[in-house]
């Protein structure tokens, strides 16, 4: 029987899921994207999960692919390990939950692309991210597609070309975590900022989330048009007039 390297855990409505290969650093190699793909498929489908939390066990979030994997390995490997990485960042982004990603350690090429491609993160002090795949003759060309969209073009060229590692202060002013706290106090704060959310109608959130990113690739006028329609519907629903009563009422909301 092949050993899981992923833990999921349910605490009320929060669901956390925990990378758990210590010894390789948390690597990202084959099976590991498959198990991290089955297991958040799953919790995307339970309406019983509010928010899901991605951390990790010992001192690397993740180091990235699992570069003794990869030696030595045909054109279908390849293609098959990068386009199995892209599908479960596309997955993180079509999930209807928030997903805080809780960093604590190097956050390296794919580490970084995992970071970058949850929609929230809170980072340790001694957190560190990288793309440094120019040192390997192997430019981060897929980490780089959610990085450049959380911090920018010349930030992200800036860790490509130099390969160079950023530190937890950098990440948070260029925008690529939310929150830099101390090691002992990341748990604290991620579940804080869980509670948060999970304040609001879930319905709500979940359409928010889907609508940010779907306007996200949008040209402006074309964001408008299609975020009207979606903000004319959320009205219509119970949850948004029950909010709008309890408003005018000066009460607190109960969501459906």
């Amino acid at each position: 029987m092949v050993q899981s390297h992923v833990n999921v855990e349910r605490d009320g409505r929060i669901a956390r899921v925990q990378l758990a290969n210590p010894a390789r650093r948390n690597a990202l190699g084959r099976t590991l994207l498959e198990e991290l793909y089955v297991e958040f498929s799953t919790l995307g489908g339970d309406p019983d999960v509010g928010v899901i939390v991605l951390s990790a066990t010992g001192p690397a979030f993740s180091a990235g692919h699992d570069i003794a994997e990869m030696v030595g390995r045909d054109e279908a490997y390849y293609r098959d390990l990068f386009g199995a990485c892209s599908s479960l960042m596309q997955l993180l982004r079509s999930l209807p939950q928030p997903v805080i990603a809780a960093v604590d350690g190097v956050a390296t090429a794919a580490g970084c692309q995992l970071v970058a491609g949850c929609d929230l993160a809170v980072a340790t002090e001694q957190s560190t991210f990288a793309t440094p795949g120019l040192r390997l003759g192997l430019f981060c060309s897929t980490p780089l597609v959610p990085i450049s969209r959380a911090i920018g073009q010349k930030r992200v060229m800036q860790m490509l070309l130099t390969a160079r590692s950023i530190d937890a202060p950098t990440a948070l002013a260029w925008g690529l975590v939310n929150q830099v706290v101390p090691r002992d106090e990341l748990d604290a704060a991620v579940d804080d900022l869980a509670h948060q959310i999970l304040e609001f109608s879930p319905l709500v959130t979940n359409l928010g989330k889907s609508a940010f990113y779907h306007q996200a690739g949008l040209s402006e006028p074309s964001a408008y048009e299609v975020m009207n329609e979606i903000m004319t519907a959320n009205a219509m629903l119970p949850d948004a007039q029950e909010g709008l009563r309890a408003f005018t009422e000066k009460r607190s909301p109960t969501w459906g």
